[in-house]
């Protein structure tokens, strides 16, 4: 009997200890989540927002991985190595995938797929290109084609670009030799431009390995020790829960305004709604909107690499057509503006990356509507200028009205509509027309008029 009792008892003691270590053994069998972050379409300050975020919530959901898949043609310098910052500082190691097939890792990707701790590439992709475009050849073609480096500088501009492709060239060699990648080939992606394709990259060591799709990635990636800067980390990716982080509101609305094409819009719709506001004190709705596009217009500019030289000149091309609209300067000032205007923003993004350059459609298009506008409105001035004057003394001389009472001397009479005290030097009868001669403050001299047309004008 005591002993049934102790076996009872041990039993009970092994069910309450099993519920206890249940959830916890629970959650050691099952893999952490693998987190997603989608990178399409040009580099710019949206992308690097989205990135930088999407990696901090990856470690607050202690994911055990992060897969950049990328897709791009490249974009802006400063957005690139904001990215591969956040990559380099992450806990959670980032595998850059260039994927679905047809995909590329152009320009600013390719640093940033060899900045990640994986690098992977999906059959028929392709990466490199990793020339800064905006500063061209470092010296005269050679026979090939290709920039010939041992050609002498021929200007201060040449040596900046030498520079510049030197600082790329040691910059993603650095990140070659942190992950342990082909250092040759990147220095030639920099300093010739040259391009891989997923096979020929995996056998130049360039990545790590090839996958179809994300669920094929994280099971040829299950088991594989990652080094990481607290140690090395074992995946176990096979089986793994995948959150997908598309972005969120903030990341679109940034990429929109981010884009030049609608900062350009946008400061143009700041300034002509601030522009009617002060013509029109009291509306209020165009000073606010102008206001508010303006500042998005700004803070826009300010992400973007902007010449700021060419922003000069498009406010100068704005200054000059708005003056057009006050100035008697016949044209001048207008047709001037729309040049300054046209050249600004030819100069106002300072890159040619594919994506973040403004379409000279477009600038065309805004100019021509700019000075459009600013003709019709100094038109309209002009003849509104040569009309003659309707009111004030000049119109009220020569007017015609009728005695109210019969005059000695002064009396009254209805000029325009108007009860006026009037002064003449001939006697006048009620109802008698009369003509405005001149007047004397509040007093007219009016003189008799055979006008039948009472109260109207010559």
């Amino acid at each position: 009997m005591a002993r049934s009792f102790a076996m009872s008892k041990l039993w009970q003691f092994i069910a309450v200890i099993w519920l206890v270590l249940l959830p916890s053994l629970t959650a050691a069998a099952t893999p952490a989540p693998v987190v997603v972050i989608p990178l399409s379409g040009a580099i710019g300050p949206a992308s690097a927002d989205h990135v930088g975020r999407s990696l901090a919530h990856a470690q607050r959901e202690g994911a055990q991985l992060a897969v950049l898949q990328m897709d791009t043609p490249g974009g802006l310098d400063t957005s690139m190595r904001q990215i591969i910052k956040a990559i380099l500082a992450s806990p959670v190691p980032v595998a850059s995938f260039v994927a679905p097939s047809g995909a590329r890792a152009a320009s600013a990707g390719t640093y940033i797929l060899y900045a990640s701790h994986i690098a992977a590439m999906a059959p028929g992709t392709n990466l490199g290109a990793a020339t800064p475009v905006q500063i061209g050849m470092t010296g005269p073609p050679d026979k090939a084609g290709k920039p010939d480096s041992s050609a002498p500088a021929t200007s201060n501009q040449d040596a900046l670009s030498r520079k510049q492709v030197n600082d790329a060239a040691a910059y993603i060699r650095g990140l070659a030799q942190l992950r342990g990648r082909n250092e040759a080939w990147a220095e030639r992606a920099v300093r010739e431009a040259v391009s891989l394709s997923a096979g020929d990259a995996l056998a130049l060591r360039v990545v790590d390995l090839t996958a179809r799709d994300i669920p094929d990635l994280l099971q040829r990636l299950d088991g594989r020790s990652v080094p990481m800067a607290g140690g090395a980390r074992v995946l176990h990716t096979a089986g793994a829960a995948v959150i997908t982080l598309s972005p969120d509101w903030r990341s679109r609305f940034l990429g929109v305004i981010a884009d030049p094409s609608v900062a350009m819009i946008l400061m143009l719709l700041g300034i002509y709604g601030l522009l009617f506001e002060f013509s029109n004190p009291g509306f209020v709705l165009p000073g606010v909107v102008g206001a508010t596009c303006l500042l998005l217009g700004l803070y826009a500019l300010q992400m973007l690499p902007v010449n700021y030289a060419g922003l000069a000149l498009m406010l100068l091309g704005l200054g000059c057509m708005i003056a057009e609209a006050f100035l008697p300067s016949f044209g001048t000032l207008g047709l001037g503006g729309i040049v300054a205007f046209v050249i600004g923003g030819v100069m106002l993004v300072d890159t040619e990356q594919p994506g973040l350059g403004v379409p000279l459609g477009l600038i065309l298009a805004l100019a021509a509507t700019s000075g459009l506008f600013v003709f019709l409105v100094s038109g309209m001035a002009l003849k509104a200028r040569r009309r003659p004057q309707v009111g004030g003394e000049v119109a009220l001389i020569g007017s015609r009205g009728e005695m109210l009472d019969d005059l000695d001397g002064e009396g009254w009479a209805s000029i325009r509509g108007e009860c006026w005290r009037v002064h003449s030097a001939t006697p006048l009868k009620r109802g008698q027309p009369v003509r405005v001669t001149a007047r004397q403050g509040l007093l007219l001299e009016v003189a008799p008029s055979d006008d039948t047309d009472k109260g109207g004008s010559p």
